[in-house]
Order: C-alpha cells, then structure tokens, then sequence
C-alpha cells in the first residue's frame, strides 16, 4: 500500500482502543446560518440525526492533470450526500461502539470547545462502513444497499473481517432500487466536493486556513465536524479532518465519458478520498485519489454516507 507511512503520521501502529462509556446521542452541529444555498436537507429519526443535502445532477470534469489522469466527463443523477462525516456519536447509537483512537482520553481530548461526540469517528474499515450503512438503513425502515451471498441484514454476514482481501465480503452488490445508505462513488464524491468549482480546492488554488483541517493547523488531531466553512453546496469537512471511505475499487481512470460510475470491477484496495487532520495539504485537493485495503482501519479514516 503505497500511501501506508504519510496516512500513519507520528504514530505508525495503534492497538486497539475499547471505550466503557456510552457516548451521549444528540444533533450534529448548527452551522449557524444558512449556509445550504437553498440545498433541500432531510433529517432521519433514530437517536441521532443524519442531515442529508440534495446534491443536483450535473455532468464535470473528473481528475486533475497532474494527479489524477486522464481528466474524464461524469454525468451524474442526483443524490443526497451528509452534511457531516458521520460522528462518534452516530456510529455509537447505530453500532453500540466508538472505535476512535480519539477517544476523549488523555492525550486525545477534544480541541477547547468542542464536544468529544461530534468528533468524526475513525479506525474504521470500509467492511465496518457497509455494516453500519445497511444497520442504518434497517432502523430507518429503509431497504438496505448492501447485500452479501443474497442477504441485507448485516446479522447474517457473519464477523467482519479483519484481514483483507475477503472473497465473501468483497463480492458485495449493491441491491437494485434500494432506498437506503450507502458510501459515496468516487465519482460522487469528487462532484459534491467541487460543488461547481474547477480549481484544486472548493475554495480556490491555494489551501486557506478555512478550507480544512490538516497537518499545519489541526494541532494532531481530529476535531468536532462542521468547525470549517461549508462548500457552496453545504457540505462540511469535505477537506482533511479524516479520509472518507467510498465504494469504489482503487483503478484506472478511463478516458471516455461516462454516467454514474461504479469503479473498478475488482481489485485490492478500496478508494478514500479529502485528507485528514495529519495530511499535507497537497493531499487534500478534490481530485487527489488514495486507497487502503478495505479491513483498513486506520486513526486517519472515516467516512459519510449518501442515498439515491
């Protein structure tokens, strides 16, 4: 995994961090305003709220000469994508754990001002993502995205695997016509966190203080969701704070235009994308591409969910 040391940082191996204290549910952050630009917003009702933002359907350029070749066209169906990384909180009152490194304990309190449980949850594997998606889904009395050897209940899929690659898991489909969540395409991705724009960031050429959190300001950590300034379609932490697991395999772009891709049909690694709190900035561009084998579950990766 060619990417192993820059997402590691300070700290090349973490053991497994078990947390006793049931995290408080509660909303995510108010941004304060009406910073959506009009953008329908939906919330959900289990313990904790989702806010999910209308994303429009649209076609752009994927890619970026210099990273991410060969600059394709995509065109795009509508979707909706969480306002927020999913959130300690979230996974907890979904999952009944917080796999978080940044935990809350010494050493790795939350940032003055910020409350522990609306930090982006992190150390989880794109297996633990799908789980949580379709849970999600179950609780919401939404039809599940995911199913795997014919069946949508994450009970039966048996214990998520901890070593990659699994012939099981990674023979996932996606159930056609589902209502519920799931992780983002790549190519969803990249077109929610453009939102519109051309340039390397959502907020212009050069990374500015407020477009993320990473390696020159985040003080080696993470910090509380939507604490930087939304992109002009609501979305927040789109840059850095942690890595965002999508469905895609890790590919080769292709040159022709496409519609709603899926990716790679196979493969060993699956894609994140945005950076995170120890990232350099370079790494936080829109169309800067990584990947991680997906029982992957480093301190520098989480995840948001989309749905159709």
């Amino acid at each position: 995994m060619i990417n192993t040391f820059r997402k590691i940082g300070f700290a090349a191996i973490i053991a497994v961090i078990g947390l006793t204290a049931l995290l408080m549910t509660g909303c995510p952050p108010d941004d304060g305003g009406d910073g959506d630009n009009g953008n329908k917003e939906n919330k959900n009702s289990v313990a904790v709220s989702i806010e999910m933002i209308l994303i429009p359907a649209g076609t752009f350029s994927m890619g970026q000469t210099d990273i991410a070749t060969p600059v394709h066209s995509v065109t795009l169906s509508a979707f909706s994508m969480s306002k927020y990384q999913v959130t300690q909180e979230q996974y907890q009152a979904v999952m009944g754990t917080n796999p978080s490194y940044f935990d809350g304990s010494t050493g790795r309190e939350p940032a003055d001002g910020e409350t522990q449980g609306k930090r982006p949850v992190e150390r989880v594997s794109w297996y633990d993502a799908l789980v949580f998606c379709n849970k999600l889904s179950m609780l919401e009395g939404l039809s599940p995205a995911y199913s795997i050897n014919g069946k949508t209940n994450p009970a039966d899929w048996g214990t998520v695997p901890t070593s990659s690659n699994n012939a099981t898991w990674d023979a996932v489909v996606i159930v056609s016509g589902s209502t519920g969540y799931r992780l983002p395409t790549e190519a969803q991705w990249e077109y929610a966190c453009r939102a519109g724009t051309t340039t390397a960031y959502n907020t212009g050429d050069t990374i500015s203080d407020n477009t993320g959190w990473y390696s020159s300001n985040s003080g080696s950590k993470t910090h509380e969701v939507g604490k930087k300034s939304a992109n002009a379609w609501g979305l927040y932490d789109m840059h850095g704070n942690v890595w965002e697991w999508c469905w895609d395999w890790y590919g080769s772009y292709l040159s022709e235009a496409q519609t709603d891709p899926l990716g790679a049909s196979s493969g060993t690694h699956r894609v994140d994308r945005g950076g995170s709190w120890d990232t350099l900035a370079e790494y936080l561009r829109s169309a800067y591409r990584d990947y991680d084998y997906p029982s992957g579950r480093g301190y520098l990766l989480g995840f948001r969910l989309v749905r159709p």
